[in-house]
């Protein structure tokens, strides 16, 4: 690799871990915000059809929407991806995170942070393609990028902390709009305006050209054939093995969708999900019922919360790293094919990741307020770990080609799950009277194998 070649894939690779760290993940620092809203008195000047909602009632059900819009919309958000390319995909993200220009009264609030949520998973889906232009450290960048979007959650903490110092929540907002500018000069100056291809082709050259030296762009080999079919007309030999293919061929969207694998990761995924929305989302109740009210105990837990997620672009790595030397020694024992190795190498990642989510979950549901600082290690570790190897799961173990609409497909899907949380959270309020704990321990689900070809009526794994 050349040298101009090395150092602009090394700054892409640097700025866009920057962007993820600053921008994606906002909504996850609810807990920072949420201590800053009440100090604001937001939803005290609401319409009295409203009156018999709780304040913690309303903040909850904003980050429910926000939390489901971050999942729910990666599908429609992955097709555009897949269909438009990176900078249109990039543009949209700009245009979303604007919402902060408006939320200046309460109502304001359902609507920014949905919005923020959509800009933030657009930001993290157009940098995970950047681990492709690193082979042998693929899984590791992609986790590593995911460990951004948890860690960008402590952005609210420096929000809070200057307003507790004077600066109104208004001007963080304009600050945080105020840095689209960054984001255009990646969308313009580094990001491609299509896709970065996995494998890469021989020689390929990385910029916004996006050619493969010595070769002729995919995309025009593409209009080429398109073109010849169109005057030509495939014959009716071709047209029916093509029916056939879209049917059978295990490598397409449907087949990929329809399988056991893509299954079991779904259920995986969204029961460890809900668990982690529903922490974040009643963690500041939760301080305040085991600290008997004491807001300056609250303050603290809430700031110790935001700190430790700032760990999450050290940890998620690990779960990188661990995929791609099990990878590497798959290979090197079995000399099987790639993708094999790859689907030998996630099983223990999810394992690990699962046994992670469990001890997080154990150790939520004890009302010691002291053990709460374990509590939150545990819970950005699991945090990381999961989804993380939920982008590497995928890029592992289905096509490259479908990789925005399958990754869009499972946190879609699995966004449906999360809206549990908003229900739960009345009842945490009603029945337990604000008490927490006692749905902390949430089952966790085993991992499915990532090979499992069992047939059924979603078709084969």
């Amino acid at each position: 690799m050349a040298g101009p070649q090395l150092s602009l894939r090394v700054a892409t690779l640097l700025t866009g871990l920057l962007e993820c760290i600053a921008f994606s993940g906002l909504i996850f620092g609810w807990t920072s915000l949420v201590f800053v809203l009440k100090s604001d008195h937001y939803f005290e000047d609401l319409s009295p059809a409203l009156s018999d909602i709780t304040q913690d009632s309303k903040l909850s059900l904003i980050f429910t929407l926000a939390s489901f819009s971050n999942n729910f919309m990666t599908f429609p958000l992955g097709y555009i991806f897949d269909r438009l390319g990176t900078t249109v995909a990039r543009l949209i993200a700009i245009s979303c995170d604007l919402c902060l220009f408006f939320p200046g009264t309460a109502p304001m609030l359902f609507a920014a942070f949905p919005m923020l949520a959509v800009g933030g998973i657009l930001f993290l889906l157009t940098n995970l393609q950047v681990g492709n232009l690193f082979d042998k450290h693929r899984s590791t960048i992609i986790t590593l990028y995911n460990g951004a979007f948890d860690s960008s959650s402590a952005i609210f903490l420096i929000i809070k902390l200057l307003y507790e110092r004077g600066l109104t929540l208004q001007i963080s907002f304009f600050i945080l709009c105020a840095f689209s500018i960054w984001h255009l000069i990646r969308t313009f100056f580094l990001m491609p305006r299509g896709h970065i291809p996995f494998p890469l082709p021989p020689n390929y050259s990385y910029g916004r050209a996006e050619r493969s030296q010595g070769t002729e762009d995919e995309e025009v080999k593409k209009e080429k054939v398109e073109l010849r079919q169109e005057a030509n007309g495939p014959s009716l030999a071709v047209q029916q093995e093509m029916a056939k293919t879209d049917e059978s061929d295990p490598r397409s969207f449907r087949c990929c969708v329809l399988s056991w694998r893509f299954f079991w990761h779904l259920i995986w995924l969204s029961s460890m999900q809900l668990w982690h929305y529903l922490f974040i989302g009643t963690l500041n109740p939760m301080l305040n019922h085991l600290a008997d009210g004491k807001q300056h105990l609250v303050s603290t837990y809430t700031n110790a919360f935001a700190i430790t997620q700032l760990f999450g672009v050290l940890c998620a790595p690990w779960n990188g790293f661990l995929l791609d030397r099990l990878k590497k020694k798959y290979q090197q024992e079995a000399r099987k094919k790639e993708s094999m190795a790859d689907l030998h190498s996630t099983f223990p990642s999810l394992v690990v990741t699962s046994l992670l989510c469990l001890s997080f979950s154990i150790c939520a549901s004890i009302p010691i307020l002291k053990l709460q600082y374990f509590t939150f290690i545990l819970q950005v570790i699991s945090r990381s770990f999961l989804y993380g190897g939920n982008a590497a799961f995928i890029t592992l173990a289905f096509p490259s080609q479908h990789f925005g609409k399958i990754y869009g497909t499972v946190m879609m899907l699995s966004a449906l799950i999360s809206l549990l949380q908003f229900p739960i959270f009345i009842f945490i309020k009603g029945t337990l009277q604000g008490d927490p704990t006692y749905v902390s321990n949430i089952p966790v689900t085993t991992p499915p194998s990532p090979y499992m070809r069992r047939p059924g009526p979603w078709g084969r794994g």
